[in-house]
């Protein structure tokens, strides 16, 4: 069996980082199944990252026309969806998030079985005919008809109804997320039975992420190991096993990834699937920086990539001359990484539509 090649380079390149996926971001979002999304602008740069010649406001007019869909389908997680695959994801894994807070849903915050039926039986009337409605505008009209949204038992609520496939957001109303009926925001998909999504969920994960280990799709789903075991047995005839220092990487796609130009530097959001997207993040980060990079809480920082591996943190102002990013190294740059981080940077400006400078300190 062959040894693996650099496995940075092939996922900067299976990921679209090197090289573009294409000019839509619904055909990028589509390609890596799901893009980490609780932080909405670092969502629409990873998108843009990997789509040629996009703006910040593509990806925002392909949320709003329901071409990607941004709902919690695993880990309890808001992601962004292509609006078939939706469903099948919700059904498949946000079970998971579900049965893990049910217990102390209902001992919390009384969301009990009864009450989460009364809850969606209000948000569907409240929301059906295409409405959609702001998070504080459904928590009003919540308590307007007695049930109560103080705290964190709102946010429980519409959590719930998500990963239930009641609701999911649709367009944002100024800087305000709106929500949606699931079934009237995307067309209908027929059901998936349960080894038939998890074949789907395998084969696709390691078109976008590979190579990638049982280990890494068990994270990066939420299912079980036994489940994403199961789910590479069923995928089989669509992977490639490659062994690696004792490690079975898998992933499908072609054969060689194209050399990457050298040096290859890279602008990455906060959660960008390039490091969130694996549980062994080794082949990347240095263990001395990880917890630089990632948080005790789990927040992913914004970082900088140098030839695969991350060397920096990066940190965005705004003002009215335009960006500052402000750079906090984790290892010196070398004099040959200014030009070509230089045009990262230009890059990222065009996306954002501002001029972009770096922090003079």
């Amino acid at each position: 069996m062959a040894s693996l090649p650099s496995t940075p380079q092939w996922r900067l390149h299976r990921q679209g980082i090197s090289a573009p996926l294409g000019d839509d971001p619904a055909i990028t979002v589509r390609h890596l199944l799901a893009v980490q999304a609780q932080d909405y602008y670092g969502s629409l740069w990873a998108v843009g990252l990997r789509t040629t010649g996009a703006r910040e406001a593509d990806v925002e007019r392909a949320i709003a026309a329901g071409r990607i869909v941004r709902t919690w389908p695993m880990r309890g997680t808001l992601h962004l969806v292509a609006p078939e695959d939706a469903r099948w994801m919700l059904a498949l894994m946000a079970s998971r998030a579900l049965d893990r807070d049910r217990a102390r849903q209902e001992r919390d915050f009384g969301l009990d079985a009864r009450t989460t039926r009364r809850c969606a039986e209000v948000i569907t009337r409240l929301l059906e005919g295409g409405k959609r409605m702001t998070r504080g505008a459904l928590y009003e009209a919540l308590v307007e008809r007695r049930i109560e949204t103080d705290g964190p038992r709102g946010l429980h609520i519409l959590g719930r109804l998500a990963h239930e496939g009641l609701i999911c957001q649709g367009p944002r109303e100024g800087k305000q997320p709106t929500f949606v009926l699931l079934d009237e925001w995307i067309p209908p998909t027929p059901p998936r039975d349960r080894d038939e999504a998890l074949g789907e969920l395998a084969r696709r994960y390691f078109v976008g992420h590979g190579p990638a280990t049982v280990q890494d799709l068990a994270w990066w789903s939420g299912l079980t190991l036994r489940d994403a075991q199961a789910a590479v047995d069923i995928a089989k005839p669509a992977l490639s096993p490659h062994d690696h220092d004792g490690a079975r990487y898998w992933f499908a796609g072609v054969a060689e990834p194209p050399a990457p130009a050298v040096p290859a530097v890279h602008l990455l959001p906060p959660f960008d699937e390039y490091l969130v997207g694996y549980k062994d993040r080794s082949a990347v980060l240095d263990a001395a920086h990880h917890r630089q990079v990632i948080g005790i809480n789990g927040l992913v920082s914004p970082s900088l990539v140098v030839d695969g591996r991350v060397t920096a943190l990066w940190k965005r102002s705004l003002g009215r001359q335009g960006a500052t990013l402000a750079l906090t190294p984790l290892q010196p740059l070398r004099k040959r990484d200014h030009a070509p981080l230089a045009r990262a940077a230009a890059r990222y400006g065009e996306f954002i539509g501002q001029p972009v400078a770096f922090d003079a300190d």
